[in-house]
Parts: structure tokens; C-alpha cells; sequence
């Protein structure tokens, strides 16, 4: 089974890669980095990518984005990854007591907020509100998989409101799911990350969520055990702390940990 996802991992990469190359005209010879990460930090990193390349040309990145539990399956069953960006510090945290991180940090945070669409129908001024008869779809992310969505049942679950709108979660397979679900009118709220949030014009924020409410929301980084280039990995992990990098975290919204 894990050779068979190894295979698996190997070959989705190299179309992606196939792609990319066809439609860039890279060179062939740069050398190749494969990051994992959330896919709420997918904006960012794009861009953390283009200024990270500007310097380092030699260099190139592929991202795999998807749920941090999905991503530290593929890990944990031997996927070739390089780097690590969770959203999830137990499923990092499991990776780290296996010995397959080397060589972490953890220096962003995000926050949690309720979201509606701006042209829906249903009024909501908070969280308890959900349990009105108007509401009748919610969205967030499967729990098991998605942090987004354990920490989003950690607030219905505080307000005491999980046993009673249960039946109206419509489960996503990430945040950008939600986002999607909530921006297309399938679902009147959801709850999301604010970096995804102030990215769509197609939605609106009814609140930020109470950090008592649930576990603090970070994002542990970390260089791979079996990485096989670990100088790139390292010049990019560390470029992702750098001064010019702070910058662009804060400007899409995350907040950075002293």
C-alpha cells in the first residue's frame, strides 16, 4: 500500500510538473521542490514562490495543496515531499514523534470566522444565530481531515449548538470548498479561515470567532526527513521567515507569532 501511494504521489507530481514545464518553457536541469501544504495558504505561497524565484532561478517549486490531514497521510505513507506547511499541529505533531520532520517552526497564525454570501437571503448577526429555522445549510470542512472544520465543530460544540444544527452541515473537503459552496449560494453560512475570506468579494463577514472558543490556529512548517535536496529546502524555508516574506504573510491577513 505504501509503495502503491508512492507511485501514486510520484506521478501526479510529474504531470503537474509536465504541465508546468510546457507552458513555462523551464529548464529541464532546475533542480525540483515539492511543498505540501494547506490550501489555505495557497495564494501566498504562490506569491511567496514568484519573489523566492527571483533570487533563486535554479529553483523550482511545485506545490501539492489539499487538507492537512489528507497531505500528512500521503506523508506518512512515503510520498517524496521536500516541505511541509500544516494547519493542523496534531497531525504535524504525529509526522514530528515518527521522524519524519527534521527541522520545524512555527511563526503565522490565522483566524476563524463565520461567513455568509452578499446576495443571500438569511440575515445573521452571530454564531448562535445558526440555529435558526432560516438557516438550513451550513458548511465546513470534514473534521477528520480538514483543521478548518475541527476547529469550526470546536465552536458549535462551545455554543452548544453542534447536537442541534448537526443535521445541517454540509461537509467539504477543504476550506476552499466551503468558501466555494458559500459564494455559490449552496449553503447560507460556513466557516472559514479570514485569509480565505477577504480573498472573495462574494461573501461577507459576520464575525471573527472567539479564540476561546477553539484551539489556537497555527501553522507548523517543516523540512522532510527524507528530502533529498535539503540545502533548496532549506534556503526556502527559511526565506519563508525572512523579513521580505513577513511582508507578504501579513499583507494576506495572517497574523505573525514573535
Amino acid at each position: 500500500m505504501k509503495k502503491l501511494v508512492t507511485i501514486c504521489f510520484i506521478c501526479l507530481i510529474a504531470i503537474m510538473g509536465g504541465c508546468s514545464q510546457s507552458s513555462s518553457g523551464k529548464d529541464d536541469d532546475s533542480l525540483v521542490l515539492t511543498i505540501s501544504a494547506a490550501s489555505s495558504l495557497k495564494n501566498v505561497l504562490e506569491e511567496l514562490r514568484d519573489e523566492f524565484k527571483k533570487k533563486h532561478q535554479e529553483i523550482d517549486i511545485q506545490f501539492n495543496f489539499g487538507a492537512s490531514g489528507s497531505l500528512s497521510k500521503q506523508i506518512e505513507q512515503g510520498a517524496p515531499v521536500d516541505l511541509f506547511l500544516s494547519a493542523s499541529n496534531d497531525k504535524f505533531e504525529k509526522l514530528t514523534d515518527l521522524g519524519l520532520i527534521q527541522e520545524s517552526a512555527t511563526f503565522i497564525s490565522n483566524e476563524l470566522v463565520l461567513i455568509t454570501g452578499k446576495s443571500g437571503d438569511v440575515t445573521l448577526d452571530k454564531t448562535e444565530d445558526l440555529a435558526s429555522i432560516e438557516v438550513e445549510k451550513i458548511s465546513i470542512g470534514t473534521p477528520s481531515i480538514v483543521p478548518a472544520g475541527a476547529y469550526a465543530k470546536q465552536v458549535l460544540e462551545h455554543f452548544n449548538l453542534w447536537s442541534k444544527i448537526e443535521n445541517k452541515i454540509i461537509y467539504a473537503k477543504d476550506v476552499r470548498q466551503v468558501l466555494t459552496y458559500v459564494e455559490t449560494g449552496n449553503v447560507e453560512a460556513g466557516f472559514v479561515y479570514k485569509t480565505d475570506a477577504i480573498s472573495s468579494e462574494r461573501i461577507q463577514i459576520i464575525e471573527s470567532v472567539d479564540d476561546a472558543s477553539h484551539d489556537l490556529i497555527t501553522y507548523p512548517i517543516g523540512i522532510l526527513e527524507n528530502t533529498d535536496s535539503l540545502s533548496e529546502a532549506k534556503q526556502f524555508y527559511e526565506f519563508l521567515q525572512g523579513e521580505e516574506a513577513k511582508e507578504i504573510w501579513v499583507e494576506y491577513g495572517f497574523t505573525l507569532i514573535p
